[in-house]
């Protein structure tokens, strides 16, 4: 039997439905549940498969593997905007006994520090853990592989770190910090630490018969920063519409978004897959989506939201291996086919008349670029045949602007009569005007 919950409508319904039944068939998942968020809501569940001689619902559990880094994530951000740490920080000013202490906080979260990818220990995910004084002691200068800041570098142990850096500048275990100031505030009271019924088994699917091997669950010890949570479809749908921008003030809309920004690419000049501060980035169809991937033994999980279109998507399987990589965007895709967003209503707003007497054609030496105004006395500057140095604006106490995005972002933007002053570049009304201060300004034109 299917457990299926829906808010879209019968036909699109069976088609994601369908999409996620092949999944489970074809790759021989022992259980299997996806959901669709939009709007801080979520729009579909479904599940196939059986937990217990019965279909797994949203409040099934699963382990939820490295999505786990991206919880730990939120409260170092956190920590970050109460003053407590700078990103910058290396983190061997807030863990003295840290190995290569000179890595910075945000190389850990971006995985740019070079650090190694599994501890010195037995393989961590199947064997019990060690405490954090243990693994501090077993990592030394050769678990460095990378040059810090040169290369994207996936580390685990990184995570354990920033899990222990979060329990010594809040005084207390790095779960607590993250049950009290991250699941609570989002209602996501199913996520545990460990399993509690209704839960999957984890299981290895044998890979020439249709036969099943119990995968071993236990305590990750100073690795659980890195994948330990336990959680439900309903609980990770939460977090889905939280990386889509419904925070519920656990972090500020701008902070969330710096999470998002890519800090590195981990498949070079493609740039489909890479990462921002504790979270994964992809990009398909148009599509720039963040969120993470999960896997343990038994389990696999992944979470994608794309907050453009305030869209999440997340799945959840008690596999060690087998599923497809497109099954969250074929999801997406089906959405997107039957029940596409409406373009919100265009509607005329009250402008700033000096702001709009600023709008137009302006020039940067002999090339026309156009500023536009955008909502709360926002600017838009742009060249004229698109491409190029494009950016937003915001406006400041100071009266001047700020840059958003772009070649731009951070720079200063000066409004006056008869030209814009971008930090240090002159644009003027007509190209090289000659009552423009020097150097936006020529004498004359030659033939």
């Amino acid at each position: 039997m299917s457990q299926v919950r829906s808010q879209v409508g019968e036909t699109t319904a069976r088609a994601l439905l369908r999409r996620l039944a092949v999944e489970q068939a074809e790759c021989r998942v022992p259980s299997l549940v996806a959901a669709i968020v939009r709007d801080g809501h979520t729009a579909w569940f479904g599940g196939r498969g059986q937990v217990g001689g019965a279909a797994p619902t949203a409040g099934t559990q699963y382990r939820l593997g490295s999505i786990t880094k991206s919880l730990v994530a939120a409260v170092v951000m956190r920590m970050r905007d109460e003053g407590l740490l700078d990103l910058l920080d290396p983190v061997g000013k807030h863990l003295p006994q840290a190995p290569a202490g000179e890595l910075t906080v945000a190389q850990l979260l971006s995985h740019t520090g070079g650090l190694t990818a599994e501890p010195p220990t037995g393989w961590w995910e199947r064997t019990p853990g060690i405490p954090v004084d243990d693994l501090l002691s077993r990592l030394g200068p050769g678990d460095v592989k990378h040059r810090p800041g040169r290369r994207f570098h996936y580390s685990n142990v990184g995570f354990a770190l920033l899990g222990e850096l979060v329990a010594r500048l809040r005084g207390v275990p790095w779960l607590s910090a993250v049950r009290a100031e991250v699941l609570a505030p989002l209602g996501m009271d199913a996520t545990t630490a460990r399993p509690r019924a209704p839960h999957a088994t984890g299981y290895a699917v044998h890979p020439f018969a249709d036969v099943l091997l119990p995968e071993p669950e236990h305590d990750a010890g100073a690795m659980a920063p890195a994948g330990q949570l336990w959680s439900t479809a309903a609980d990770l749908a939460r977090w889905a519409a939280f990386v889509a921008g419904d925070t519920a003030g656990v972090l500020s809309p701008d902070t969330l978004a710096e999470m998002r920004e890519p800090a590195t690419v981990d498949d070079g000049d493609a740039w489909t897959g890479g990462y921002g501060l504790g979270l994964q980035l992809t990009r398909h169809a148009g599509r720039r989506l963040a969120g993470h991937t999960g896997s343990m033994p038994g389990f696999l999980a992944t979470v994608w939201a794309d907050p453009d279109d305030r869209v999440g998507v997340l799945f959840m399987a008690n596999t060690t291996s087998g599923l497809t990589r497109t099954l969250l965007t074929d999801l997406l895709a089906i959405l997107d086919e039957h029940e596409p967003r409406q373009p919100a209503e265009w509607r005329p707003e009250a402008a700033d008349p000096g702001l709009l007497a600023m709008t137009g054609l302006w020039h940067w030496g002999p090339t026309p670029y156009v500023l536009r105004l955008l909502p709360e006395r926002g600017l838009s500057l742009e060249p004229a045949g698109g491409g190029g140095r494009a950016s937003r604006f915001v406006p400041r106490e100071d009266g001047t602007w700020l840059g958003l995005d772009g070649y731009y972002a951070g720079e200063t933007l000066r409004l006056a009569p008869d030209h814009l002053d971008l930090n240090t570049f002159i644009f003027t009304r007509t190209p090289y005007d000659p009552d423009a201060p020097v150097p936006g300004g020529v004498t004359s034109w030659e033939p």
